[in-house]
């Protein structure tokens, strides 16, 4: 790793989020087509998208460091990188501790540790508060929908699944092996979750907007506890996640934030 970085590509949108976040953005000078956030990430140039970037246009802007999310990245890629003298730097939290620690560890690489650090207290202390507000709360059966046809759902590895159990959440597929699982129409009908979370209206557009037909008897419609909650907030580990931990646990515990 250069002793003082200058110049990075973001290849995942929650990477550039948090580069930005720390006040780091002028060091980004390329990312995917998916960073759109902030609004200056959109004028960064693009190497493609987060599953196919462009091993050529990564070279022409000549990082001296590439951030790599392995969730959504190629390992054959990343050695291709380092065999160009590229260092790769990669990230791959499975919960909201990950993240924070993500924040910092980018915050020493580009020497804006001060500012990660204080980042990370504030989100810090609003998760603290989240998760005193529902501390005596019953937990709610969540079933989080990432998709309704074919139905995926939130494992065991999702980081989403972390911050569900925070938001007061006990998620029907939170055993399930995996990040983002295929999962069966009957498993859904079976699960008879008490509430559903639709990750929509982001980067998702109005997709995902509807719980898939399996659930339509459970519990969760028949009561309407279907919550849309902003899908950049909840699908990006970086620090808008605290944004969708709180939107979750208001959705599920309106009482507890009176």
């Amino acid at each position: 790793m250069p002793a003082s970085v200058e110049r990075v590509i973001t290849l995942a949108p929650n990477l550039t989020e948090i580069v930005f976040a720390i006040g780091a953005g002028d060091r980004v000078v390329g990312n995917t087509s998916y960073c759109d956030y902030p609004a200056e990430a959109k004028n960064v140039a693009k190497v493609g998208d987060t599953l196919h970037p462009s091993l050529e246009r990564i070279i022409a802007l000549r990082p001296q460091v590439v951030l790599v999310s392995t969730a959504s990245q190629l390992e054959v890629f990343t050695q291709q990188l380092q065999s160009q003298n590229i260092a790769v730097f990669v990230t791959d939290p499975h919960d909201l501790d990950g993240v924070f620690k993500s924040i910092e560890q980018i915050g020493r690489m580009l020497g804006h540790e001060q500012q990660a650090q204080a980042l990370v207290q504030k989100l810090r202390e609003r998760t603290n508060a989240v998760e005193q507000a529902v501390k005596t709360t019953q937990p709610v059966r969540v079933f989080y929908q990432v998709s309704a046809e074919p139905l995926y759902t939130a494992g065991r590895d999702a980081f989403v699944t972390d911050l569900m159990r925070r938001a007061g959440a006990v998620s029907v597929t939170g055993d399930v092996l995996g990040a983002w699982p295929k999962y069966s129409n009957e498993s859904a009908l079976a699960a008879r979750p008490d509430a559903i979370i639709l990750p929509t209206g982001g980067s998702m557009g109005a997709a995902n907007a509807n719980a898939a037909e399996a659930l339509r008897n459970s519990p969760a419609v028949k009561a309407g506890r279907v919550y849309k909650i902003n899908d950049d907030h909840l699908a990006r580990p970086g620090p808008r996640a605290v944004d969708g931990l709180e939107e979750m646990a208001r959705a599920l515990h309106p009482e507890a934030f009176k």
